[in-house]
């Protein structure tokens, strides 16, 4: 697992910016979306949307589509 799925900086962002996005997360109880490495598989980055309370998964989906969704 990745972690939590943010925006990521503009390349030319400043120290701070990039030290929160890479350190300081969140952990919510509920619904959350998190990236997910399929290393022992297909190797693909997922979005998983997940409770974290219960675990349940309610949708998962390849990284690289949800790229273009968010863009």
């Amino acid at each position: 697992m990745k972690g939590a799925v943010l925006p990521r900086p503009a390349a030319d962002a400043g120290q701070d910016a990039w030290h929160d996005y890479v350190y300081l997360r969140d952990n919510p109880r509920g619904a959350y979306e998190e990236y997910w490495h399929h290393t022992s598989g297909c190797r693909r980055w997922l979005v998983v949307s997940r409770d974290t309370a219960t675990h349940e998964i309610y949708a998962c989906h390849d990284a690289a589509d949800a790229k273009a969704v968010r863009a």
